[in-house]
């Protein structure tokens, strides 16, 4: 069986990561499958999709840090729009990520949670969630 959900995510800061894992947890929620996994991909170019440390805010706010470091926004970047970063920024993050479902729950480790990255905002932004098992 497998099941597609579109998410809508707000984020409110140029570089930002919001914590989705709810949101994830809640279209699994909703669905009647068990075991199998979950596919999350973010459609578009200057954004991404991670799972990292959601214990201790800091890790965000100092993986915003480090990528602004990695990709500082450098007038010397040719694209017109010049968001040139963030589209580096999203290659380095990724657009996917891939999480198993075990008794109908996301195996994640005790510190992880799953993160929506933005680099080109704020903005309205999409997610895709597909669901896949029995």
């Amino acid at each position: 069986m497998v099941q597609t959900t579109t998410l809508t995510v707000s984020t409110n800061a140029s570089v930002e990561f919001v914590n989705i894992t709810k949101e994830v947890e809640a279209v699994l929620r909703n669905h009647p499958i068990e075991n199998g996994h979950v596919i999350l991909f973010v459609p578009h170019t200057t954004a991404g999709v991670t799972i990292n440390e959601n214990a201790d805010p800091d890790v965000q706010s100092d993986m915003v840090r480090g990528l602004n470091k990695i990709s500082p926004t450098l007038k010397s970047f040719r694209h017109f729009e010049g968001n040139s970063d963030a589209h580096i920024k999203s290659t380095l993050v990724g657009a996917s990520e891939h999480v198993l479902i075990k008794d109908g729950r996301l195996v994640l480790g005790t510190w992880q949670g799953i993160y929506f990255a933005e680099f080109d905002g704020p903005r309205k932004r999409t997610l895709h969630v597909q669901i896949q098992g029995n």
